[in-house]
């Protein structure tokens, strides 16, 4: 999320807060530290993610601690960064909320079909020469590239599931990304895509999404990569080119699959592939291995019974 650039003082004095550092130091965005860059003010509330947030290409860090400031960078110390981010990046970006089906700021090429029952929100582009089936659900901010189709109730650009947990609730984490849909992408029905926390989620061009696939926040997609019905993606996974993943995958978070790897149906994938590899099972490893391993446990029963 890029903001004007904004002198850290006053960055500060929003959530009144004390900051280290130069009052003329810029902010110019905000992001989660997945996807920081030199201006990014990040956000850090445990000692376990300490070093990642200061010696991450964020310049200004929200910390809970007095800790030695990096060179060149600012902090600034509140007691709740999670709710110091959420208010921060709420001020800068506010919800806008449409009444009508489709925005009157939202975008549409040429020969594109918008089916009745959808719903296209502010600021929204859609290109040229798409098809958006029945009940779709567009949020604010996303961008659907040329000659798409997404077929009916899938919903793209929802909030992410990112929450902190507190006494008696859940404080969700502002989520102010959006989706970029890149062009020739097919999307089935019934899928959801969240919208990054504070970058994108991107699905790469020509990549096919089956029935009721769920795409997790800051996940990036790469081109022609082919996902069968049910697969479940959290957040922040990387996967690269011509990737395909079988039906009822679930990938955990923060994940990297590299070009022309494959995952077999059902596996429960908590590990980077490598390209071209072959994953199954669950925890999922290379295939052979896999297989190799089935075939040993279908064994045992009769060599126990040949030992006793």
């Amino acid at each position: 999320m890029q903001i004007t650039p904004t002198p850290l003082k006053d960055i500060a004095a929003y959530i009144n807060a004390p900051f280290v550092g130069s009052e003329h130091h810029l902010v110019t965005g905000f992001n989660e530290i997945h996807r920081v860059g030199p201006g990014d003010a990040v956000f850090v509330d445990h000692p376990k993610y300490y070093d990642k947030a200061l010696t991450s290409a964020a310049t200004t860090i929200i910390i809970n601690k007095e800790v030695e400031c990096p060179q060149g960078k600012a902090l600034i110390i509140h007691p709740e960064p999670f709710t110091a981010f959420n208010q921060l990046t709420a001020h800068f970006l506010p919800r806008q909320y449409s009444s009508q089906n489709i925005s009157a700021t939202a975008t549409i090429g040429k020969n594109t079909i918008i089916m009745p029952g959808c719903f296209i929100g502010n600021q929204v582009v859609i290109g040229d020469n798409c098809v958006i089936h029945p009940n779709v659900v567009i949020y604010d901010h996303c961008r659907v590239g040329n000659g798409v189709t997404i077929h009916a109730n899938t919903t793209i650009g929802s909030d992410a599931f990112y929450f902190k947990k507190r006494a008696s609730s859940f404080e969700p984490l502002y989520t102010c990304g959006n989706v970029i849909i890149e062009d020739e992408v097919v999307i089935g029905s019934n899928c959801t895509i969240d919208k990054g926390v504070s970058s994108n989620t991107v699905i790469g061009r020509a990549s096919i999404l089956d029935n009721q696939v769920h795409v997790g926040h800051d996940v990036e997609i790469g081109e022609m990569c082919l996902f069968a019905a049910q697969v479940g993606i959290a957040g922040a996974c990387k996967i690269g080119n011509r990737v395909t993943v079988w039906g009822q995958v679930g990938i955990s978070s923060d994940i990297t699959i590299e070009d022309g790897a494959t995952i077999l149906a059902q596996s429960g994938l908590g590990e980077n592939v490598k390209a071209g590899q072959t994953y199954f099972g669950s925890p999922a490893g290379p295939a052979r291995e896999k297989m190799r391993e089935l075939f040993a446990a279908k064994q045992l029963p009769d060599l126990i019974k040949k030992l006793y």
